[in-house]
């Protein structure tokens, strides 16, 4: 960029006259032998690889920070306001899209650090993992990467054989991978099991254990798992969460009565139905036989002889006599067992003729109803409107079936009953 750029200011503030033709020429020879030179390259400290050493079994945290990526952006136009770019991280393994299995990150938001944090074990021992990190700068769309090489080394001290888990629910994932802060947890946990050696194995994200995302109402918080393990035996206040009350008290959704929370409650939330106590010494491992995975390519067997094209053929008889012939027999057989009963029996005669009998009396009764002269219901006679004071129709018409009409009335005979006027308009 340097020299395509010197050439055309030189031709700009040069130009070539009768005075000055000769400095002109030569600055181009110059500008020419220049170009012809090998090309060097400047790598900045982010595009150099950078090394890490972490132990096994203890936990990894790296902060990839901003200010260490703003060199390789242009400047912000304003003064002292660099710090404003916002600046993304995008981390994956080396050849692969995406981290190893134990290596998480975590960025809230574009203005804030991004942090790699995990728990290698003794299996990665020996075999550097490269991560490629790539910066996004947000504001000029422009790009940063260097790669963070980490060397996983093996400790005698791997693994602590007493390990607890602690559930801690005032408090996010990435504010718990700050120095400052997990060393005041290890150190308060220290004070209450006071083991000769301490570390912290892992943390993790209630989200990442099925947690669900806290509302953004008085400052809830999503809570994090922090596993320690010490080389020493849990303490009795640890232990007093496994006491039937306690466990009782957990079951009802009640919190535990433990002695030592009051030297967690002053920074951290603990839920102590949620602790667990392991004893690795104890753990009994389980070794399973895994099956030979082979080549993967499957053996030769000949060729494929698919069926002859002309098919037996197939009697269906025997599923007609099943599926039609059986049922249609069993019905018939059913159907004269019941025509008998009714037609050929005493007992069904008699049922028979005396259901006659009562369909008669009740088609008489019906046709006597009838032709009888009765009064009307008292819901038929006319009522007085409340205000005017005129006569209403009734609420049911004329043409009401009489049939519906109880047998017993209380009012006059039909021909004595008011004759119901007209209603006039409200016009006139």
């Amino acid at each position: 960029k340097v020299s395509f750029l010197s050439w055309h200011m030189m031709n700009i503030f040069i130009w070539p006259t009768q005075g000055n033709l000769v400095c002109h020429i030569t600055l181009h020879l110059i500008l020419l032998s220049f170009l012809s030179a090998p090309v060097v390259t400047i790598l900045s400290k982010s595009h150099a690889d950078r090394n890490v050493y972490p132990s096994a079994g203890v936990l990894f945290v790296h902060v990839l920070e901003r200010e260490y990526f703003k060199g390789e952006f242009p400047p912000y136009p304003k003064a002292g306001d660099s710090s404003n770019d916002p600046i993304t991280f995008n981390t994956n393994l080396k050849g692969y899209p995406d981290r190893p299995g134990w290596l998480r990150y975590i960025q809230r938001t574009s203005h804030s650090d991004g942090v790699l944090y995990g728990s290698p074990t003794a299996e990665h021992v020996g075999k550097p993992t490269i991560i490629e990190i790539t910066a996004y700068n947000k504001r000029t769309f422009e790009t940063a990467r260097h790669n963070l090489v980490i060397n996983i080394m093996s400790t005698e001290e791997f693994p602590l054989p007493y390990q607890a888990e602690f559930f801690i629910k005032n408090i996010n994932v990435e504010e718990m991978l700050a120095s400052e802060v997990l060393g005041d947890f290890l150190g308060a946990v220290k004070n209450v099991w006071q083991p000769e050696r301490l570390n912290a194995i892992n943390i993790t994200s209630a989200l990442d254990r099925g947690g669900r995302v806290p509302l953004p109402i008085n400052d809830l918080k999503e809570g994090v798992y922090v596993m320690v393990g010490a080389d020493v035996q849990f303490s009795s206040c640890l232990r007093e969460v496994e006491t039937p009350q306690n466990q009782l008290r957990c079951s009802q959704e009640m919190d535990p009565v433990i002695s030592c929370d009051k030297k967690f409650r002053a920074q951290f939330h603990i839920d102590w139905c949620k602790i667990s106590l392991v004893d690795i010494t104890k753990v009994v491992p389980v070794h399973s036989n895994r099956p030979d995975l082979g080549t993967g390519v499957l053996p030769d067997i000949g060729e494929y002889n698919p069926p002859s094209e002309s098919l037996k053929s197939r009697d269906y008889f025997a599923d007609f006599l099943i599926t039609l012939a059986v049922p249609s027999a069993v019905a018939l057989v059913l159907f004269i067992i019941l025509g008998y009963s009714l037609c050929c029996r005493r007992e069904g005669v008699i049922q028979l003729v005396h259901h006659n009998s009562i369909q008669k009396s009740t088609k008489e009764l019906r046709s006597m109803s009838k032709n009888r002269e009765i009064s009307w219901p008292l819901s038929t006679l006319p009522v007085f409107h409340p205000v005017s004071g005129e006569v209403v129709p009734p609420i049911h018409p004329d043409n009401y079936e009489t049939t519906s009409m109880p047998l017993m009335q209380t009012q006059t005979n039909l021909q004595s009953q008011i004759q119901i006027p007209q209603q006039q308009s409200s016009g006139k």
